[in-house]
């Protein structure tokens, strides 16, 4: 195979369809590199590609190209500025997300040691989030997939995290009052279209039932016993579900309700809180 410059495999692997940066990224990769090193690539852009390194850069492009997150390829995601180890067995965590961990960091911004509840953690991004800005925080994350919570679990040992970690189904099981409880759940109908570019993704953490609200349907029936007065529920949805999602919530009881908007300004997280709490 004869060798090629840093610039040429680049400009091959956006020839096959990938995007610049996610090339970059996998280039930085495969040299050893920081994800941080682009300004490298460009001050090397001549440099000869090494035969072991083209062929491992070649297979990740090749797997890049049939949909498989760069996260997976790479072994790790930044959330939060956290960094963490993840895998097929969890949701490649989305920086849109990050809304939802800011809302609750607001939401508990007055509550001393707040006891809070992440349900269907997967790598542990929201929980490990939450206990990294708050210390003093007694952070429980939930999980029905025991892959997930091995993930979780290993991503809180690396980072020094003391978050607690149980295996159940939302919040089955759990005992205690919460102050804040915050969910990233599925919410993705089950034929919706969109499910066909995931498939590398655990389909048990993105399609919930025939209109995908089903599984906050169940959270936001099982939320109120075990929320605290003034506890907030915070759930993240999809981009066209805040008015359904807010009208769960005022159904159950909630005060409060309301939607918070992502990075590119979509309704994207949706909550509430329990009577008898000072207003937000």
């Amino acid at each position: 195979m004869p060798s090629i410059t840093l610039a040429q495999a680049l400009t091959q692997a956006q020839a096959e369809g990938l995007g610049r940066i996610d090339a970059q990224m996998l280039l930085l990769h495969v040299l050893g590199r920081a994800p941080t090193d682009r300004a490298w690539l460009l001050a090397h852009d001549g440099d000869t590609l090494p035969a072991a390194a083209m062929e491992q850069y070649a297979a990740l492009c090749a797997r890049r190209a049939k949909g498989e997150p760069v996260a997976y390829l790479l072994g790790r995601k930044e959330f939060w500025g956290l960094p963490l180890s993840v895998d097929a067995r969890v949701l490649d965590p989305r920086p849109d997300t990050e809304t939802l961990v800011a809302w609750a960091l607001e939401v508990l911004a007055t509550r001393a040691a707040p006891r809070v509840a992440d349900l269907g953690t997967g790598s542990g991004a929201i929980a490990l989030a939450l206990q990294h800005e708050r210390p003093d925080a007694q952070v429980l994350a939930v999980d029905a997939s025991a892959d997930a919570l091995a993930v979780a679990r290993a991503n809180a040992g690396q980072l020094g995290l003391p978050v607690r970690f149980i295996q159940g189904n939302w919040l089955h099981g759990v005992d205690g009052s919460f102050d804040a409880i915050v969910s990233n759940p599925p919410y993705i109908a089950a034929q919706d279209p969109h499910l066909a570019a995931l498939t590398h993704e655990p389909l048990s953490a993105l399609a919930s039932g025939a209109d995908g609200l089903e599984d906050i349907r169940t959270i936001v029936a099982q939320a109120p016993a075990r929320l605290a007065p003034g506890g907030w529920l915070l759930l993240e949805h999809g981009w066209d579900q805040a008015e359904a999602v807010q009208a769960l919530l005022r159904d159950a009881g909630f005060d409060q309700v309301q939607s918070r908007h992502d990075l590119a300004g979509i309704a994207r997280c949706s909550g509430g809180s329990m009577p008898g709490g000072a207003p937000q």
